[in-house]
């Protein structure tokens, strides 16, 4: 279905709020980048199970041409270190045609106040969203941790997106691993994106709320790196606490030293979270039964 041939500006896939692992009102409506992240593995896992035969040259065929157009397209737009954030900040707006620098007519006043003194020099990750006028400037956990691990984000790209979690550990691991996105919505944008969510308040659950599950995803991350010391200084945290607390769905504050509010206990992908990454951790080769190298 999404191989089919349609009428669409983008290789990415269009995607309502409510519709992923964020799956209450967070303002994510658009090309966010975990739907993105997984939509580019199933085209990989599609490339590996499809039999080289004549029955399957068109969808082969296909699956080859979206993956290189959609690779480009994340590798080039939703990139952001401070050399290209320093790009966006002197595009100019409302330029048409092909050879525009601001392809989405992104104004620079977009970007940010947090950004600007966030992002570390020699760091970088994928924005969280992007389409026409408008770019989410959020970090997703899932969305680059799955990148990297199916090789969506190039090598360069992977070594910067696990520096900016060393560099910002306080804000991304804090006392529990670790942030489903940072930064939260706050005030009135928290009122206006969210129409008031009680459950989603700044810092917790979907909005800034750390997820003790994610950590499997930062281990297998960290192995295809070469950066376990983050894993393993990560997978300590956890072990100090989710069995003392009774192993809680996620964590609020800023820093997750709070058990979340109305988090259910005892939560089966708390627990597997946890030994999964112990495993990738204590056996790299189970790296090769998730992850995708290079295409």
């Amino acid at each position: 279905m999404c191989l089919a041939h349609r009428f669409a500006m983008y290789p990415t896939m269009l995607v309502p709020d409510d519709s992923f692992m964020i799956d209450r009102r967070l303002g994510v409506y658009g090309h966010p980048l975990e739907i993105q992240v997984l939509f580019y593995a199933a085209l990989r896992a599609a490339k590996e199970l499809l039999l080289p035969n004549q029955n399957n040259r068109t969808c082969i065929e296909s699956v080859n041409q979206r993956l290189e157009t959609l690779t480009y397209h994340v590798r080039e737009y939703y990139w952001l270190d401070l050399q290209r954030l320093n790009e966006i900040y002197r595009f100019q707006g409302d330029e048409f045609g092909k050879e525009v620098a601001n392809r989405f007519n992104i104004y620079p006043g977009s970007i940010p106040n947090w950004l600007t003194e966030w992002l570390p020099e020699t760091a970088g990750y994928l924005v969280g969203n992007l389409g026409p006028g408008w770019m989410d400037f959020r970090f997703f956990t899932q969305g680059n941790l799955i990148a990297i691990i199916t090789s969506l984000a190039s090598e360069s790209e992977s070594q910067q997106i696990m520096d900016l979690i060393e560099q910002r550990w306080h804000d991304l691991i804090g006392y529990m691993p670790m942030k489903i996105c940072f930064p939260a919505l706050e005030g009135k944008e928290w009122e206006i994106v969210t129409g008031a969510d009680p459950k989603n308040i700044a810092w917790s659950y979907h909005n800034g709320g750390s997820w003790p599950v994610l950590l499997w995803l930062l281990a297998a991350a960290a192995q295809k790196t070469g950066r376990t010391k983050l894993a393993r200084n990560a997978i300590a945290l956890a072990e100090s606490r989710l069995k003392q607390d009774r192993w809680p769905e996620y964590y609020d504050g800023k820093s997750g030293r709070l058990i979340g509010k109305e988090a259910r206990k005892y939560q089966t992908w708390t627990i597997a979270g946890l030994l999964v990454a112990q495993e990738i951790i204590a056996n790299p080769e189970h790296l090769k039964l998730l992850s995708f190298e290079e295409n």
